[in-house]
């Protein structure tokens, strides 16, 4: 039962608004900064190489930090240790453009990281704790605002900041909302006791396992492509040891006291399913942001800034529908199962259109596509949400919280080393057949020089890897679906509306 202190309304909205603000923010810093790279790099004197460990030490360092904050939140306060890291986020982030060589910029990074991954947890806690039952998903609905909106704006504001304000900006730009934040979680949320007491059953060794396990997959997934996967000994060493300190991790969890993971919630098919399905989800998700800004880019020589517009599209309509789509999730009628099927269905049409692109499309012929997406995203991950944390015990939602954000971050980081191998695969794949079809032709009877010929193939292939990607991004989405009626049971929105 919640302390009068701790009741819903105003105060607690503010909260919320103040954490719902900080998580935006911390995926709108990642996303921005990461879009923002080749401008940075050409200012600092970054070659391309180090450049990918600007990027990976940030993922790695926000995917421990997801893991390990929820149990930080309980023992500091929820207040204290959101205030904290939102400090901590911005001040990193602010003092990143002033680093005077690669070392320290990639140090500001992972601290920024270590801050910022801690913020995500913290919302699904507050919805999960602080809100009545029959606006719960309004709350969860939040969340996957940070989700499906947060990286819609990625693009749009990075070439925002890097052709209009200065590169600098891209570290600068959520110094202020940070500090709204601050504020707003300060008088919005209740102050909690300190709880040290739990630090008499710290799991040191889940910590000394999970952090490296976790650190080592997310680098080794995002470098592999780089360094050619498993033919690299690092990518080897860092998959292979990573796997092997993460099954010890599991195996201390299951028997610690007071562990970080509650594997035992993992006996919950819903809570299970919704996990296996939210990667699947997010892989779907970051597909289909990056295939046509990278397709614009490679044919069109689109800037980000001129590939924006299609985005907005997809990410400023989502403030509308994803609360529309909470209030048809929240009502009783409403299996929430086949939501979720019909925005997976959407998602993988969206996909099939999406594999009929040629090489004259150009922005608007991706309009439709975006403008499917607007609902078909909210549509795929509140219902995973709403499954996710159904049923469970209020003393669980640290844990549930843990597990589902732990999986978001680490998912998106998968998501990307498997874009990144398909894209390169496919994009060889293509390049080699059609050289090979044009060399039965000679140059003269087609008047190109090989210059010419040359970069039509390597256009030619961009378009058909492109094609490549939207098919396998609907395969994702179609076997999910088949994965609804086998795994996931119904669940009942509590006091719903009627």
């Amino acid at each position: 039962m919640q302390s009068p202190s701790s009741a819903f309304g105003p105060r607690i909205l503010t909260g919320l608004s103040g954490v719902l603000l900080a998580v935006i923010l911390a995926g709108l810093n990642e996303n921005v900064t990461k879009m923002a790279l080749p401008d940075i790099r050409g200012v600092l004197g970054i070659s391309v190489d180090q450049g990918t460990w600007f990027v990976a030490v940030y993922a790695a360092a926000s995917v421990c930090a997801m893991a390990f904050a929820p149990w930080c939140s309980v023992t500091f306060s929820l207040r204290r240790f959101t205030v904290a890291a939102l400090a901590a986020f911005a001040l990193f982030g602010a003092l990143c453009p002033f680093a005077p060589n690669l070392p320290v910029l990639l140090l500001l990074r992972t601290l920024q990281g270590l801050a910022g991954g801690a913020l995500p947890p913290m919302l699904m806690t507050v919805a999960l704790r602080f809100l009545p039952a029959n606006i719960k998903l309004y709350g969860l609905g939040g969340y996957a605002l940070t989700a499906t909106f947060a990286p819609s704006l990625g693009i749009p504001l990075a070439a925002f900041c890097t052709e209009v304000l200065g590169w600098r900006w891209a570290f600068w730009l959520v110094t202020a909302p940070a500090l709204l934040a601050m504020a707003a979680v300060w008088k919005g949320l209740p102050q909690d006791p300190l709880k040290l007491e739990r630090f008499r059953q710290f799991d040191w060794r889940g910590l000394l396992l999970g952090a490296p396990a976790l650190a080592m997959l997310v680098i080794g997934l995002l470098q592999g492509d780089r360094l050619d996967w498993l033919n690299s000994p690092l990518i080897a060493c860092l998959l292979g040891a990573g796997a092997v300190l993460m099954v010890l991790f599991m195996v201390n969890e299951w028997s610690h006291p007071l562990p970080f993971f509650k594997i035992q919630l993992l006996r919950h098919r819903n809570l299970s399913h919704a996990l296996v399905t939210l990667g699947g989800v997010l892989i779907v998700l970051l597909g289909v942001i990056l295939i046509p800004a990278s397709f614009l880019a490679q044919l069109r020589g689109y800037r980000p800034l001129e590939t924006a517009p299609v985005l907005l599209t997809m990410g400023l309509p989502q403030l509308i529908a994803l609360p529309l789509v909470a209030a048809l999730c929240n009502l009783r009628a409403v299996d929430c199962r086949w939501v979720l099927a019909a925005g997976l269905a959407l998602l993988a049409a969206s996909c099939v259109l999406g594999s009929r692109l040629t090489p004259v499309w150009s922005r608007e012929q991706f309009y439709l596509l975006e403008a499917v997406q607007v609902f078909a995203q909210p549509m795929a991950v509140i219902p995973l949400l709403m499954l996710a944390t159904g049923g469970l015990a209020p003393q669980d939602g640290p844990y549930a919280s843990a597990w589902f954000n732990t999986i978001k971050g680490f998912s998106a980081v998968a998501a990307t080393g498997l874009l990144d191998a398909l894209t390169t695969w496919r994009r060889n794949t293509h390049a080699s057949q059609l050289a090979d079809q044009l060399g039965n032709f000679p140059l003269s009877l087609g008047g190109e020089s090989a210059a010419a010929l040359s970069r039509r193939v390597q256009e030619q292939a961009a378009v058909l890897t492109s094609a490549d990607l939207y098919l396998c991004m609907a395969g994702v989405a179609v076997l999910l679906i088949l994965l609804i009626p086998f795994v996931a049971t119904r669940i009942y929105p509590p006091r719903a509306a009627t």
